[in-house]
């Protein structure tokens, strides 16, 4: 008998599960559970994107494409970037299709990271970050945000972590799990440090489309910054396309054909159904996204202005369609909290704490569900506080 964790990697046993996916499988087994947990879209992906990807399949698209993806693909959403961020990316060069924005995370990490480089991660912050930078070989580096400042990376903060082994730093804004946004000046700001430090960025902006109160600022804006950054992004959030898994990136030439070197021995090409359906969203489904971020904002303004309420103080969020209010009141972990919250009342959260140390005391809320059911949460949540 062999004994198998021998011939595990050191790197993946240190390595714990996603947090977030204990608890959605937990909530799966139990019925009548209203679950806040997943960051995932209640909608369905528009139907003309559907189609799109039903005509393709009709006409035979079935074989692989370039490994970069198709290259109408590839100029659309360089059109759409020049729309949205003011930047323009060569569409044969600086654009890459992923396997969701996952994989491109996953990508711009292990095309850049060398053992014994730290990258700086902002705590909290989604899930894979850290793992993904130890999975490359790096260091991460973590960066504590209040819930006081809304969670937002304050620039002392950021130079005091910086280090002569420090390569990179990862932004997600709008933020999961927060919802914070992060507004142009305050970009700017942070911009002046990675400047100062020859730092790269890899900008997770899967979260753009859903930004609510201030107009959409993104990292490649930032003059200097383009040249420095590694966009990622893609159809899942704003699209509503999650199991679609299509992601992309843009960065400068030497940047995103590092990438595309490993994208080509590790995946070969996204789905080829999935492309022709995010040309399909591109060009005609922008309509449907507009409506459903009104339809998140409308469920923001109700869940947030209601927790508050409730007792446990929320700030507003900008973008995303996360809610992160703190439960210190209850003087229960986060973890205890969305254990008792779940068993007695059947809401389903995420604990703070999976998402870092700064996490904890706080749960995260996902208001992608329909008015009734986050109306019929709120009423649990609210008992469930009555009873501590």
């Amino acid at each position: 008998m062999i004994e198998p964790s021998y011939y595990l990697s050191n790197t993946v046993k240190s390595i714990k599960p996603s947090g977030i996916r204990k608890f959605f499988d937990l909530a799966a087994s139990m019925e009548g559970v209203i679950s806040l947990g997943v960051g995932e879209p209640d909608f369905v992906t528009s139907w003309s994107v559907r189609e799109a990807c039903i005509l393709s399949l009709e006409q035979g698209f079935t074989s692989y494409t370039a490994n970069a993806g198709l290259l109408e693909l590839r100029n659309e959403i360089s059109y759409y970037l020049r729309k949205i961020t003011k930047t323009h990316y060569d569409a044969n060069e600086e654009i890459l299709v992923t396997v969701g924005a996952s994989q491109a995370i996953d990508l711009a990490l292990r095309a850049i990271v060398n053992t014994g480089d730290e990258v700086i991660v902002i705590d909290p912050s989604f899930v894979s970050y850290a793992p993904l930078v130890e999975l490359a070989g790096g260091t991460p580096v973590l960066i504590s945000t209040r819930g006081e400042e809304e969670f937002k990376l304050q620039p002392e903060a950021l130079e005091e972590a910086i280090t002569e082994h420090t390569k990179a730093i990862i932004l997600c804004s709008p933020n999961n799990p927060t919802g914070t946004v992060l507004e142009k000046k305050e970009l700017e700001k942070i911009a002046e440090i990675i400047e100062k430090h020859d730092l790269l960025v890899i900008s997770d902006e899967i979260y753009a489309e859903l930004t609510y109160d201030e107009e959409y600022a993104s990292f490649v804006s930032i003059a200097g910054m383009r040249e420095r950054t590694i966009l990622v992004s893609g159809f899942s959030k704003g699209f509503a396309m999650t199991g679609w898994r299509l992601g992309y990136v843009a960065a400068r030439k030497e940047f995103s054909q590092a990438m595309l070197k490993i994208h080509q021995y590790a995946m070969m090409c996204a789905p080829t159904m999935a492309q022709y359906a995010a040309i399909e969203a591109l060009k005609n489904g922008l309509e449907d996204v507009d409506h459903m971020r009104k339809s998140y904002r409308q469920r923001r303004n109700l869940f947030v202005g209601s927790l508050n309420e409730i007792g446990l103080t929320c700030h507003v969020p900008g973008g995303a369609f996360y809610a992160f209010p703190s439960i210190k009141s209850t003087s229960l972990s986060s973890e205890q909290f969305a254990e008792r919250l779940l068993l007695e009342e059947k809401v389903a959260v995420v604990p703070g704490s999976v998402f870092g140390e700064s996490g904890e005391g706080y749960i995260r809320c996902s208001y992608a569900s329909s008015l009734e059911q986050l109306q019929e949460a709120l009423k649990r949540i609210d008992r469930f506080v009555k009873k501590l």
